[in-house]
């Protein structure tokens, strides 16, 4: 059976093996899931009945990202949807969560525009049919980061976490030059998220929201000493 090694960062690798964690089997289940999600996302026709079927959990505003970032592929003649698509779209939405977190660390999403069209290839195909390989690999990577913040939906938020976290797409080469790393784009995601649950608490919440707002603050609390663990937020 072929061996893949798995390297985990110091603090974490330390309390897996404190724990006992099977690794080895853990990895492969989630491996198990990612596999037939990528490859259910690489094998689905683009055009046929909703592109967006298979994204169950996605939001209404995330599921319109996708389908505007398959008309923009058809529109510019591009063989495949792209990362380039979803990261245009998400921007060209506008009212996303996504767009808000880029401006909270000072990145424009025009500027990121401009950036897109200037790294624009030669068109001429006769109409993406399909989803590249780095987008597909950035929807995955869009699911696994829901996942990690413990939401039961994937928004526009988690979108550009998956763009950015996806290595060799033309959106996360172009987020990250322009300071849109993973970290930056997490703590501002974070803080938007803790930002609108006081909103809805000082605005007097539904008991729906109430109960989000429950759920969610054990995981933004997690995240702040996972960042503080590994020196990721400024100490006064």
């Amino acid at each position: 059976m072929p061996k893949v090694n798995v390297y985990l960062p110091d603090d974490l690798a330390e309390t897996v093996k404190e724990i006992g964690l099977p690794v080895s089997a853990i990895c492969q289940r989630a491996l198990e899931q990612s596999v037939k999600r990528v490859s259910a996302i690489r094998t689905a026709v683009v055009g046929e009945l909703d592109p967006t079927a298979g994204l169950a959990s996605f939001t209404p505003k995330a599921k319109n990202v996708v389908n505007l970032a398959i008309e923009g592929a058809w529109d510019r003649g591009a063989e495949e949807v792209g990362t380039r698509d979803l990261l245009h779209a998400m921007i060209s939405e506008g009212t996303n969560l996504g767009v808000h977190a880029l401006r909270s660390i000072e990145v424009e999403p025009e500027q990121v525009l401009k950036e897109l069209a200037r790294r624009a290839g030669e068109s001429g195909g006769t109409g993406a049919r399909r989803v590249s390989r780095t987008a597909a690999n950035a929807l995955e990577l869009t699911v696994i980061e829901a996942l990690t913040l413990g939401h039961n939906y994937v928004g526009c938020e988690h979108l550009l976490l998956g763009l950015v976290a996806e290595p060799d797409g033309t959106a996360g080469q172009v987020l990250r030059g322009m300071g849109a790393d993973s970290r930056a784009v997490r703590q501002a995601v974070s803080a938007l998220l803790a930002g609108y649950l006081q909103a809805t608490q000082a605005a007097g919440a539904s008991p729906i929201t109430a109960a989000v707002t429950q759920a969610l603050e054990p995981v933004l609390r997690r995240l702040d000493r996972l960042e503080q663990r590994a020196g990721l937020t400024d100490h006064e």
